[in-house]
């Protein structure tokens, strides 16, 4: 059972964006204090938003673009939750200047997120989807050098982001499969990557050269924006299998459609979009959809039972802190969360 806020906050309005994620235990208990809660969907407009939190206390999102506009308009806005990672959709400028703390929840699915992009690039090395769908529509099949996968053994995985998803996966590829690991991250030492089975590479395109697998794992910023784009494909001198659990714009999508019609990769698995939803008609990468070579996920990798908890539990522990007027504990190594420290009321919790 996940424990409540055990407050009273009658008269208190909360915001929670994207309410297309279902995520009763915290609207629960939320509501439970007698607060308002207001939900919102995640295509809500700017001004509708400016609007809903202008005289709220307590604002939740996840992938709603929390604009300065949204937070210079706030009247008594005492903290932003984002229930998820990622905080590239809020401006952290705008809400430190303000004097309103951000906080995140960054190590509620480091594995979860690991082992789907795991499984996605284990279906496709070993051709799990079209030798599914083959057998639902033919009841048997023979062994045919169409449907030959690979191994995962002795094979160079080639992580793009170092930090604790991609370390996650590259335990499971190196101690658990046997594969040789190789990362890029230019903030994580060689010492820390080598405690972790990964052999470290200063060049992006070395790493590239070198890879059966490529798995991104890396924040989205100014510097990682489109980092995988025409130069990078070029460089992926063994048709590598991509994946991609992160963020999709980390990658150049009309590149990447061009280095699977070409060969340059082999294939992709994708949970993660520039736009989303991803969409059969109209969108940068509608022409992936039918494809066999093609894994297309909804951006669920973070969705089990278990990692929901865990996220429910630690965003309720920040609600509560905020809401109480307690230090705001900030476990996240960003550094646009840490700028925030001796600004506003908020206390690090190291990993």
């Amino acid at each position: 059972m996940i424990a409540g806020l055990e407050l009273d906050l009658s008269g208190v309005r909360i915001v929670r964006t994207d309410a297309e994620i279902q995520c009763p235990e915290i609207d629960d208990a939320l509501q439970s204090t007698g607060a308002e809660l207001v939900l919102l969907p995640g295509d809500v407009s700017e001004s509708s938003l400016c609007e809903a939190v202008r005289e709220a206390s307590l604002l939740l999102m996840c992938y709603t673009p929390i604009t300065a506009a949204v937070i210079q308009g706030t009247t008594r806005l005492k903290g932003i939750v984002k229930y998820g990672v990622g905080i590239d959709a809020i401006d952290i400028e705008a809400a430190t200047a303000h004097g309103i703390p951000v906080v995140n929840v960054p190590d509620y699915a480091d594995n979860t997120v690991a082992e789907g992009a795991f499984c996605l690039m284990l279906s496709l090395v070993k051709h799990l989807i079209p030798i599914h769908q083959a057998v639902q529509d033919s009841g048997w099949i023979e062994p045919q050098s169409r449907w030959l996968g690979n191994d995962i053994q002795d094979k160079c995985v080639a992580i793009i982001g170092v930090g604790r998803i991609g370390r996650a996966f590259a335990r499971m590829a190196g101690a658990g499969f046997g594969a040789r690991v190789i990362g890029f991250d230019p903030h994580v030492s060689a010492a820390l990557m080598q405690a972790n089975g990964i052999e470290k590479c200063d060049e992006l395109a070395a790493l590239l050269h070198q890879a059966d697998v490529v798995s991104l794992h890396t924040v989205l910023n100014d510097s990682t924006r489109s980092m995988i784009a025409e130069a990078e494909f070029r460089a992926m001198h063994r048709r590598p299998v991509l994946i991609n659990v992160s963020r999709g714009a980390l990658v150049d999508e009309p590149a990447l459609l061009r280095a699977l019609d070409s060969g340059q990769i082999r294939a992709a698995g994708l949970d993660v979009y520039a736009q989303e939803p991803l969409k059969r008609e109209g969108h940068d990468l509608s022409d992936l959809y039918g494809r066999d070579n093609v894994i297309l996920c909804p951006h669920l990798s973070f969705y089990t039972h278990e990692a929901m908890r865990r996220l429910s539990t630690e965003t309720l522990a920040r609600c509560r802190e905020i809401l109480s007027d307690a230090a705001v504990t900030i476990h996240s190594t960003d550094p646009r969360l840490l700028a925030q420290q001796g600004v506003l009321n908020i206390r690090l919790d190291p990993d």
